[in-house]
């Protein structure tokens, strides 16, 4: 039996979004557990589709005893505060070095955080929880598939394994297979040998699903390639939507015959170079895809309307209306758009009470250039607390608490309706609608604040799923944001421009 510390922290950080994530964030959750400390730790993820939770069950399993650090998850957005890194890390370092000698450490991270005062906050915490620890003890972290690995995450972890799967449904089982890479360093007695290779474009994710090519192709070939060679190998499509120098798509992989872990590692990145022009994606512009929803949807075989741009999983706030509008303005029968993050419409909807009609002034909270409140005529159809449990493959288990939430419809355009919730989250799970009374598969129209995670439990309902690029922060085209801190080089999208520093 061996002693692992486990901790986790995780932030994915568009450097161009709205709002930062204060300690209060992470208190929240955006649909996570809030910050956890301690022991405390183990119960407030078991049963959840988290990585921590993978792992603990592993570890204990394998015969590991675990002793909790801190654990603390905040929905994507601008940069860590500097208060809430240093307090959030400062938890897990102190704790792990009063818990005396340990024989191991798990971390779950997000591999994309960037804070006010750090560019890589993943790589700082790992050397600092390797100063506590020393060079001997072995250190494992489970990432997210779009971590941005840098240098120093791969030269002070002993190993690193990312999620395969967009949706992330396989979360829990990526923090059980790194478990599973700790324990036979730790009956090996040495940290094996590694190998990383960085690509040089980046990619919109709505074309990093793994449900289509190219991506469900370059994760089954890692598979292939990781049986092959006797390696553990993971590909790190990236979020770009970090303006630091290291931004951007990896291949790492770890074993113990150093030629086969460089042998895998390369052979993947060439297949990952070579699918660059496959990676481009159509988008739709709101009035287009709101026609096209409209001549295709029906009650049973929904269109599904990806609301990209303002997806709270990538940085949005949830509570930009343009494609809300497109609905109201071609007065779209059986549509339902949700969540849309609004607090303050939210309480209004609470106070004006089921059934009653009133004035609401939706959204654009955040300060979206050139955007304004939705005003028009709602009646309260249904109201909720916002407590409720996920079920669908990627948030199963998830125990939200979402703060008031609202289904609205509209008065000027029947047949149009918004959900609205009061903590941000984005719209991954039908439990979100069904919380006010909507049942997704009924609808003829499901308009989602989400870029990939809602395929997961939407797609098997959808006839048609259209990824629309609505004003927002989040952008669906990397090449189309202000990159100033970028290494020079590297192409903003598949076969863009480079950038030029």
């Amino acid at each position: 039996m061996a002693v692992i510390a486990v901790g986790g922290f995780q932030h994915e950080t568009n450097t161009f979004a709205p709002s930062k994530a204060d300690y209060h964030a992470f208190e929240e959750g955006g649909g996570w557990p809030g910050v956890q400390l301690g022991d405390a730790l183990a119960a407030a993820v078991e049963g959840a589709n988290i990585p921590a939770a993978g792992a603990l069950a592993a570890l204990r399993a394998l015969g590991h005893r675990t002793a909790g650090l801190a654990w603390a998850a905040a929905s994507p957005s601008a940069h860590v505060t500097r208060e809430a890194y240093e307090r959030i890390a400062g938890e897990i370092v102190g704790r792990l070095a009063a818990a005396g000698p340990v024989d191991g450490v798990y971390l779950d991270l997000h591999g994309a955080m960037v804070a006010e005062h750090l560019d890589d906050g993943e790589g700082e915490l790992l050397a600092r929880v390797r100063r506590v620890v020393g060079e001997r003890v072995p250190v494992v972290a489970s990432l997210d598939l779009h971590a941005n690995v840098t240098r120093a995450m791969v030269e002070r972890a002993d190993g690193l394994v990312a999620y395969r799967t967009y949706p992330h449904v396989d979360m829990a089982e990526t923090g059980a297979r790194a478990a599973r890479l700790l324990d036979a360093m730790l009956r090996a007695g040495r940290a094996p040998a590694r190998s990383c290779a960085t690509l040089d474009y980046l990619t919109g994710i709505p074309s990093q699903c793994t449900f289509m090519a190219p991506a469900k192709d370059l994760y089954a070939s890692l598979a292939a390639l990781e049986a092959k060679h006797g390696v553990t190998l993971s590909f790190t499509p990236g979020f770009p939507m970090a303006d630091f120098p290291e931004c951007g798509m990896a291949v790492f992989g770890y074993g113990d015959d150093a030629a086969q872990v460089e042998a895998a590692t390369r052979a993947l990145a060439g297949e990952v170079a070579d699918a660059e022009p496959d990676f481009a994606l159509e988008l739709f512009a709101p009035d287009e895809a709101v026609r096209r929803a409209i001549q295709r949807g029906e009650a049973g075989r929904p269109v599904v309307l990806a609301d990209t741009q303002d997806n709270p999983g990538a940085g949005g706030n949830g509570d930009t209306t343009g494609l809300l509008r497109a609905l109201l303005h071609h007065r779209a029968q059986g549509a339902v758009l949700g969540l849309l993050i609004d607090p303050a419409a939210a309480r209004r909807a609470h106070e004006v009470g089921t059934g009653g009609t009133a004035r609401f002034s939706l959204g654009e909270i955040s300060g979206v250039p050139g955007t304004i409140p939705l005003t028009g005529e709602f009646r309260v159809e249904r109201l909720g607390d916002g407590h409720f449990t996920c079920t669908g493959p990627m948030f199963r288990g998830f125990r939200m608490h979402l703060g008031p939430m609202a289904l609205l419809a509209s008065r000027e355009a029947p047949g149009v309706r918004v959900v609205l919730a009061s903590v941000k989250c984005q719209a991954a799970d039908q439990e979100m609608f069904r919380h006010v009374g909507v049942e997704p598969r009924a609808e003829r129209i499901v308009a989602v604040k989400s870029s990939v995670h809602f395929r997961a439990d939407f797609e098997p309902i959808a006839k048609e799923v259209l990824v629309v690029k609505a004003p927002g922060p989040a952008l669906a085209d990397p090449a189309e944001f202000r990159w100033t801190r970028l290494r020079k080089g590297v192409r903003l999208r598949p076969l863009g421009p480079a950038f030029a520093g």
